[in-house]
């Protein structure tokens, strides 16, 4: 058995994976950027080391420091969690390469599937089908251009060594191709280290639900259960759930039996997910996953398995002690993310910032998965999910409403969350009925009762929380007092707990400001260009996502205040239109 970890990671997926290693008598080490020197992570780890640097590029992407930080604790194994470096070949076989065990698939079983172009030429040679899309890199947007006229738009453009709707951008017209990839191109080496992307169809009405499986080194490949993972904001997972609701049985046993192939076909090792598109009752192969998923803990609660310990065990040279037939799937499980975004009138833009208060939710068959508490601050610099909630149920109605009651006792201040567009999905009359795709969210669901609320100006703001308890008619009433300490006057709010995360919304002025911290990616518009309301004036690029910045109201530019490649902080004007 393994005796010294180090997970080169960070927040909630570092956290979880320290958690099973000390279970198991396994120590752990942290490494760090210096935004994250306190971070929770660290405080869980039995030694930490930095990193140095403070974007992603200087610390959890930095080779050279982890390998360092490899020798100096004297670390048998590397367990990448996900993003960074989980998927990258150079990274797998950088640690094997020292005698280290990399707690993953390996490097070549990345460097077949990692490449999501060599991935759909491994399952059509293994018999599975894939979305239709071309089998190259793409090399120019008239590539986009044409691909789009034959097969019909609009067209989706996704990174090729990612995953997770980061560098997938969705075409609908010839005119948008170029921005789109070039888009695409610059997120995907953000986030992953390689700015190469591809082009395939994009499904009118599909739902995106995935496979689970686990292999071990003794020729032994089992596939544990589905994920439906359709409810998504910008092709980016917001609730996952297993089993998968109205989901033919003979479909699910088919699915399950075609991650098998395609993970056999590439000669895969530990745990992975194969993900498909289902629509019209056939699915598609979409993509695997050589790393463990953000909502693995769904497979954990309905399986009874903890996924990490299989991992390290795997890892260890064990063999898997359970047949397919003996894996048993019970009850319900549903998990949601809480990002810290603002999904104010459904814009999800991130909202950064200092987390003053972090109310945790209890009860039977509640389990939070978080890599922040109250005190820590969610940086600019990387991804912006803070937790998972995940419920279990006997029952999928059981779960939803078990998850709707663990999310009311939820509250997260200083920072916007997406735990109220979270509750608007749950209680939406399709996701009650299993009939949502993922493209609903965006689609069809009306997020305007989500106010604004000045939690998300989080601790430059000038406003604080407090609540008073009041009694009317015998009734206990509790109301939320939002005050400027600077002035006598104060605004109350009596909304509903679960609308306390929210963000602010733009004043319509002519000083174009931007909504968070991040970096200028591009300009748009020039002094003296005519511009419309809704118009996108710069490009800001923030938790490793790109925002568009638009101006507020029509009229004419008078001054650009900022350049590709500058550092911008909330509030800043960065374009005048008069």
């Amino acid at each position: 058995m393994l005796e010294k970890v180090l997970v080169a990671n960070r927040g909630e997926i570092a956290v979880r994976v320290m958690r099973t290693c000390r279970e198991m008598g396994i120590a752990t080490v942290a490494v760090y950027s210096e935004l994250d020197r306190d971070a929770l992570h660290v405080r869980v780890a039995d030694e930490a080391y930095a990193l140095g640097g403070t974007t992603a590029a200087e610390s959890y992407l930095n080779t050279e420091a982890i390998l360092s930080a490899i020798e100096a604790s004297g670390a048998d194994a590397v367990h990448p969690g996900y993003g960074f470096f989980s998927e990258n070949t150079d990274f797998a076989r950088a640690i094997t390469s020292r005698g280290v065990t990399f707690i993953g698939p390996p490097p070549e079983a990345i460097d077949v599937m990692g490449d999501k172009i060599s991935s759909r030429l491994a399952a059509e040679r293994a018999g599975v089908s894939g979305v239709p899309g071309r089998n190259e890199t793409l090399t120019s947007a008239d590539e986009v251009v044409a691909f789009g006229n034959e097969v019909g738009w609009p067209v989706a453009i996704k990174a090729a060594f990612g995953g997770g709707g980061r560098g997938m951008k969705v075409v609908h017209a010839p005119e948008d191709a170029h921005a789109a990839l070039e888009s695409a191109q610059r997120e995907a080496l953000s986030y992953f280290g390689r700015a190469e992307c591809y082009v395939e169809r994009y499904l009118t009405w599909p739902r995106h639900i995935e496979m689970q499986v686990l292999a071990d080194s003794h020729g032994n490949t089992l596939w544990l259960g589905e994920r439906d993972c359709s409810a998504q904001r910008r092709h980016q997972k917001l609730v996952e759930e297993s089993p998968a609701v109205n989901f033919p049985d003979e479909v699910r046993r088919a699915m399950g039996e075609a991650a098998v192939k395609v993970s056999r076909a590439c000669g895969y090792v530990n745990a992975g997910t194969v993900e498909f598109l289902y629509q019209d009752g056939e699915f598609y192969f979409l993509e695997m996953n050589t790393r463990l998923q953000v909502e693995h803990p769904v497979t954990e609660l309905v399986t009874g398995l903890d996924l990490v310990e299989w991992q390290l065990r795997i890892a260890s040279g064990e063999p898997l002690t359970f047949s397919q037939s003996e894996i048993e799937r019970r009850g319900h499980a549903i998990e949601v993310r809480i990002n810290a975004e603002d999904a104010a009138g459904g814009r999800f833009s991130p909202s950064p910032g200092l987390i003053t208060r972090f109310d945790q939710p209890g009860g039977p068959g509640v389990r939070l998965d978080a890599g922040y508490g109250a005190g820590d601050t969610v940086s600019q610099y990387y991804d912006n999910l803070i937790g998972k909630l995940i419920v279990w149920g006997e029952t999928r109605e059981r779960a939803r409403r078990r998850l709707l009651r663990a999310i009311e006792e939820t509250v997260i201040d200083g920072v916007a969350t997406t735990l109220a567009a979270d509750t608007i999905i749950l209680t939406s009359e399709d996701f009650v009925k299993g009939t949502h795709s993922t493209k609903w969210v965006e689609e069809s669901l009306d997020f305007s009762s989500i106010a604004p609320t000045p939690a998300a100006l989080g601790p430059t703001g000038s406003q604080v929380r407090r609540e008073v308890t009041a009694e009317v008619n015998g009734r206990r009433v509790s109301v939320t007092l939002w005050e400027d300490p600077t002035s006598s006057s104060s605004a109350a709010s009596a909304k509903p707990r679960r609308q306390h995360h929210a963000g602010v919304v733009g004043s319509g002025s002519g000083s174009v400001t931007v909504p968070m911290q991040g970096t200028i990616v591009k300009v748009n518009v020039v002094v003296g260009q005519s511009v419309e309301a809704g118009e996108t004036v710069v490009i800001l690029e923030a938790m490793k996502m790109e925002n568009a910045v638009t101006a507020e109201r029509a009229g004419v530019v008078t001054a650009v205040r900022v350049s590709e490649g500058d550092s911008v902080a909330t509030g800043d004007v960065v374009v005048t239109v008069e």
